[in-house]
């Protein structure tokens, strides 16, 4: 765990997600990478692990009630919009959230969004293929800060569904 000088030296955002964790019990710390890791393959590669290993937080907006939508999908996978409309869309559509939306909605700027802390709680979905893994990492609300889980401690700390919400390829 984190003492309180440790915890100062960090920027607000990732001061965040680590008292959300410490409050949840979470064994993991968020820690910071020399390097941004804006990409989930930056931050792949900075951590040495495969790509899908990465709990990318990717916003949407919902159209009906300007809501924004979380949907944890795994680095390697690409988000089906159509999927999650259809699961959170109350009938209507999900639009792009430019950054402005996710900063004001999220607290955090694209890049370091973080599965958890945010500024007004979003409708989130966890992707099921996150599942394929025992571990996996998730921004800690900067783009040089992650934070290291399983994707069951995903559910604990976010209370949110698994879902089927990617495309899949033929024969994938």
């Amino acid at each position: 765990m984190m003492c309180g000088a440790e915890m100062h030296s960090l920027p607000e955002g990732v001061q965040r997600v680590a008292r959300a964790l410490q409050e949840k019990g979470h064994p993991h710390s968020p820690q910071m990478l020399d390097d941004a890791a804006r990409t989930a393959q930056q931050a792949a590669d900075a951590l040495g692990i495969a790509v899908g290993q990465i709990a990318k937080s990717i916003i949407f907006r919902r159209k009906s009630d300007d809501a924004a939508v979380l949907v944890i999908t795994s680095g390697d996978r690409r988000v089906d919009e159509k999927k999650v409309e259809a699961l959170v869309g109350q009938g209507g559509k999900l639009g792009r959230a430019d950054a402005e939306f996710v900063k004001s909605r999220t607290g955090y700027s694209i890049g370091g969004v973080s599965p958890l802390a945010h500024a007004q709680p979003p409708v989130t979905l966890i992707d099921r293929e996150l599942f394929r893994f025992d571990e996996i990492w998730a921004a800690a609300g900067h783009p040089h800060g992650v934070f290291r889980l399983r994707p069951q401690d995903l559910e604990r700390l976010t209370g949110a569904p698994v879902a089927d919400v990617v495309q899949h390829t033929e024969g994938g």
